[in-house]
């Protein structure tokens, strides 16, 4: 159950790892998969848009949790690559008390806000109902989220990448059904869907806290891990921080661009809802195999072994290489299709929009497959700033851009579409510089 990454076969030891995280995501994507699905399906297109849209606005809110759990992931594969248990125990008792912390607060002001975000991201009258109502409900589910992905990342840090896939198979199958008996059976509308995904996440949640606690008695803090100092809360702090201020604002980017695009009306918010769904589902492997690469960076950057970390730089750029054209191949051919799955055949609008955005992003997932490495690559040599600027070029130009494109009147929404590639391809760029330059000292860090 628990694979050591800095023993045997490179390329194998990583892809076995990173197999369960990939099922994982994909399954954690059929929570709101279904919503959509169902809410598309059976209550109408303005469900469909005010779930889509409430969509894009968690992902940035759990985006803040979890960008602080992968960056306490990356301290904990590290610690386990030394094998400082003690060390690592300290470390789990103070990241889990301070994202406990922060979850609590932002959990709050989600409630208290919630109709200042919903202007922000000029959410249209006709779906505002639908949406507040989805979220009041959603909302509830923030803390069983950060549980979670808190105690995933500290399994998939010592090599444990099965158990997070084990909890969340339970869950996505028991949202699918809670789904149909809230939203077909007792006629609750997004509600309905909204509790399902509710339910499931405090299962997948909770199942993994009392797992670990119990199983994983290694892990399991001792009365003299239960101390905060100074070097501990900053040596979290620095890793949690700057990869949940990447994270966040990799989702306000893409929150940003959902504004823009719910300002081109309720048809195209659909579209776009659609379509999103279809594009992570795709690229979501490549995201998790990113973090799959981190793990494995992280634990033999702990170990000191640099020509393992070489090898296996070289295995996931030709791995990522060949499922990107793999995907590529598979949205551009089947667009209509998968937009179906979502959308009536009769709103033939709705269909032309989706497939236009699918065709111009699809094409281009190695960008965001390259994205992904670079991410990870320096969240596991513990320089999670990289990964920040990374995003900001990323995401910063892929708003400018937007806005900019879509003003002109020859251009118009498919501006929106074009920016998106053109946002990865150069923060890539910059990240295969960076990394050139630091070779050298990351060496010398492995020696010591």
């Amino acid at each position: 159950m628990q694979l050591d990454l800095t023993k045997g076969s490179v390329t194998k030891g990583m892809l076995m790892f990173a197999l369960p995280m990939i099922c994982s995501n994909l399954l954690q994507q059929l929570y709101n998969i279904v919503d959509t699905l169902i809410v598309g399906r059976f209550i109408g297109t303005g469900a469909l848009a005010a779930v889509g849209s409430a969509y894009t606005l968690m992902t940035f809110i759990i985006s803040i949790l979890l960008g602080m759990c992968m960056g306490s992931g990356a301290i904990f594969s590290i610690r386990f690559g030394e094998k400082r248990w003690d060390h690592l125990r300290e470390n789990i008792f103070t990241s889990f008390v301070m994202i406990a912390f922060f979850s609590a607060v932002l959990n709050i002001l989600s409630f208290v806000m919630i109709d200042a975000i919903m202007r922000f991201i000029s959410v249209p009258d006709e779906v505002y109902g639908l949406m507040r109502e989805y979220l009041l409900v959603v909302f509830c589910g923030i803390f069983a989220s950060f549980l979670y992905n808190f105690f995933a990342s500290l399994l998939r840090a010592v090599g444990n990448s099965m158990m997070p896939l084990v909890f969340l198979g339970v869950s996505a199958v028991l949202n699918i059904a809670l789904d149909l008996v809230f939203v077909l059976g007792f006629d609750m509308g997004v509600g309905g869907a909204a509790l399902a995904t509710v339910i499931s996440q405090w299962i997948a949640g909770a199942g993994m806290m009392l797992y670990t606690l119990v199983k994983c008695p290694e892990l399991r803090p001792q009365r003299k891990d239960m101390k905060i100092t100074a070097a501990g809360l900053g040596e979290i702090t620095g890793a949690s921080v700057l990869t949940c201020l990447q994270q966040s604002v990799m989702n306000l980017g893409i929150l940003m661009v959902q504004g823009l695009v719910n300002s081109f009306g309720t048809a195209v918010m659909a579209a776009f809802a659609a379509a999103v769904k279809i594009d992570a589902f795709a690229y979501m492997p490549l995201q998790d195999f990113g973090n799959a690469f981190s793990t494995f960076i992280a634990q033999n950057y702990g170990a000191r072994k640099e020509e393992r970390i070489r090898k296996g730089i070289r295995s996931a750029l030709c791995s990522m290489l060949i499922f990107s054209a793999v995907i590529s191949t598979c949205v551009l051919v089947f667009a209509k299709p998968l937009l179906m799955i979502f959308i009536r055949g009769s709103e033939t609008e709705i269909l032309s929009i989706g497939v236009t955005y699918l065709h111009v992003v699809g094409a281009f997932y190695f960008g965001i497959g390259g994205l992904f490495m670079l991410y990870g690559l320096y969240r596991a040599l513990n320089r999670p700033g990289m990964s920040l600027v990374l995003t900001v070029i990323s995401l910063g130009s892929r708003v400018c851009l937007a806005y900019m494109l879509s003003a002109l009147p020859a251009v118009g929404l498919i501006g929106i579409w074009w920016a998106v590639p053109i946002g990865w391809i150069l923060a890539d760029t910059t990240g295969v510089i960076y990394y050139l330059k630091i070779k050298k000292s990351v060496h010398q860090e492995t020696l010591v």
